[in-house]
């Protein structure tokens, strides 16, 4: 018996889809692992790696988003989450639940992740700052 989806098989090596400027934040580079594509926009999953000093950061923002998760691959980044300050790492998996106000503020110049969000077509929502005190980015 087959079983018929709204998705398809999608196999994406290194070399197949390149490092891209054009993403959400001008100072990092994305590049496509062909997720949304093969679950027709239910999800995206793309690396997301520092392309430039840490100057402004993300500033405060939202995501409309089913799901989202972030897994550190390389480096590290400094996050507020509402008002703490959290340091996520290499190794570390991070879900940011539907709605949670939050700032990339400070990472490192090797930092790259993973991101998984539903659905692929997720917006960002600029938002007023959950607290006042923000640690400065360190120098590259």
């Amino acid at each position: 018996m087959t079983v018929q989806t709204e998705t398809r098989f999608s196999h994406v090596k290194p070399g197949d889809t390149p490092w891209r400027s054009d993403g959400l934040r001008d100072f990092f580079l994305y590049r496509d692992l062909g997720v949304a594509a093969a679950t027709n926009g239910k999800v995206i999953a793309h690396l997301v790696k520092a392309n430039m000093a840490p100057e402004k950061g993300t500033g405060w923002h939202r995501h409309e988003a089913e799901f989202q998760i972030v897994l550190m691959t390389k480096g590290w980044a400094r996050f507020m989450y509402g008002d703490k300050e959290t340091l996520v790492e290499a190794g570390d998996c991070v879900h940011q639940m539907p709605g949670i106000v939050h700032y990339l503020f400070d990472y490192s110049p090797d930092m790259e992740y993973l991101e998984i969000v539903s659905p692929a077509d997720f917006t960002s929502i600029d938002m007023p700052p959950a607290s006042d005190s923000i640690p400065a980015p360190q120098p590259w």
